[in-house]
């Protein structure tokens, strides 16, 4: 699904997802994080009909053979399994070792790198769309503000963002989410998609949901995803 933090779906470096309640001593960086998880995250996040939703959306947009990078990649499942299969060139980039090697057995189809996305060369105009599942959240907001301008950078005139995160407004908050510390940041609904528009991004639709992952620590987190071009 979506990390929460660097690059992937898992995650979406994820990403992953959502800021759970309850304190934790500090929080495990992202890698170690999702390692611990495994397919277990996949399992959670599988039954999120906004996030099929919105790659539905995505797929109507975009071109064949469009090249997609999935920011936080995780499994590899939903977001790099169903726009692989929908015939477009996927590059999947998540921190956690676990999660990519899992990722590349599911979707052999797709390309994908164990790595930190901060740390990742992106070249400009090099992608047709970018997938940034819940992926940002582990990141602080410094961070996350550098990587998405990073990101609309690689995106080539007139290609597609999509952006999803939790929207609350957190910075540098201890939490467990799974069972698993973490320390997260975030941005209110409203900073976020201001955060994209100022990236250089027209917002083209946006969708708020509340999800229960399927797990004995999940509880209820608002969902938001956003889809936009670069002019």
């Amino acid at each position: 699904m979506g990390e929460r933090q660097g690059l992937g779906d898992s995650g979406e470096l994820r990403g992953g997802q959502g800021i759970p309640d309850g304190a934790a001593g500090r929080g495990r960086p992202a890698a170690a994080v999702f390692d611990a998880l495994g397919a277990e995250y996949e399992r959670a996040f599988a039954a999120s009909a906004a996030h099929r939703e919105s790659l539905e959306r995505l797929l109507a947009d975009l071109a064949p053979g469009s090249r997609v990078l999935d920011v936080g990649s995780g499994t590899g499942r939903p977001t790099a399994q169903t726009l692989a299969e929908a015939g477009h060139r996927v590059l999947g980039v998540d921190v956690s070792p676990v999660m990519t090697a899992l990722a590349a057995r599911q979707v052999p189809t797709a390309e994908f790198r164990c790595a930190d996305v901060r740390d990742l060369p992106l070249s400009e105009g090099g992608f047709d769309a970018v997938c940034v599942y819940f992926s940002l959240l582990q990141m602080e907001r410094g961070e996350q503000r550098e990587l998405v301008e990073r990101i609309v950078r690689s995106l080539r005139p007139g290609g597609l963002l999509v952006a999803a995160t939790v929207p609350v407004d957190a910075a540098d908050v201890d939490a467990v989410f799974m069972g698993q510390p973490v320390r997260v940041s975030s941005f209110g609904a409203e900073e976020f998609t201001a955060l994209v528009t100022r990236a250089g991004v027209v917002v083209e639709w946006e969708h708020s949901a509340l999800f229960t992952p399927d797990h004995p620590a999940g509880a209820p987190e608002p969902h938001l995803f956003l889809h936009g071009r670069r002019p």
